[in-house]
């Protein structure tokens, strides 16, 4: 059995028409992305591939990445009840910038994750905007570490609480997140914009492919929709 036909048995490939143009089998690529989501380095996935039989520069899994990461859905429209938004700083093209992210606690739905140059009410501010634009918030409750979110949820008539002993899941979140960018730290030597759109990839998996022990190994976006 050919290898794309091996992997179209076991992958759901909804993405055809992103690559209509590729040469390598889509399911081959997609393979590629999703090593990549999981934490293996451009290289590391290059290596797998030749192990395989399947010869591609590292160049041409970064493309794949990249083109697949415009194209993917955003997480389904949510109503949660609580979220836990937290904010950590990385580095990119060696500037400091920080992650902002949002976890619903109860699907573990990554409702959103984006870069800003600055931390501050300001930043967290803009963020929980961006959330409102994408889900249903009104009547939610925002779990939050710092006073400054106090501020930002009040200026857009949200509602939260100082909460330290519930978080532990968007500490997890930034956990692997690190783990990721540690492992593969060049990917993200292009600009903060190269940095949104793997974030983007990784939302979609870490949504729609990853299954979550604390859901029975569902994942968030199964665990939304049923």
């Amino acid at each position: 059995m050919k290898l794309g036909d091996l992997l179209g048995e076991t992958l759901n490939v909804d993405c055809g028409e992103v690559w209509e143009n590729e040469r390598t089998p889509t399911p081959v690529r997609v393979f590629g992305v999703r090593l990549h989501s999981m934490g293996l380095s451009l290289r590391e996935i290059v290596a797998v591939f030749d192990w395989l039989g399947v010869d591609r520069s590292h160049g041409a899994v970064w493309n794949w990445t990249h083109t697949l990461s415009e194209t993917q859905a955003d997480p389904p429209t949510a109503e949660p009840s609580r979220v836990a938004v937290d904010e950590k700083q990385i580095t990119v093209d060696g500037e400091k910038k920080w992650l902002y992210a949002a976890v619903d606690t109860d699907s573990k739905l990554l409702l959103d994750i984006e870069v800003f140059s600055r931390r501050g009410t300001d930043s967290a501010s803009a963020f929980l905007h961006r959330l409102t634009t994408r889900h249903e918030v009104s009547d939610t409750e925002f779990l939050v570490d710092a006073g400054g979110y106090l501020t930002a949820l009040a200026r857009r008539e949200l509602s939260g609480q100082l909460n330290y002993s519930e978080r532990n899941l968007i500490e997890k979140l930034f956990q692997t997140v690190a783990m990721r960018i540690d492992r593969f730290h060049s990917f993200w030597r292009g600009s903060p914009a190269s940095a949104r759109r793997w974030l983007r990839r990784f939302k979609h998996h870490y949504n729609y492919d990853r299954p979550n022990q604390a859901l029975d190994g569902r994942t968030p976006v199964e665990e939304v929709l049923n």
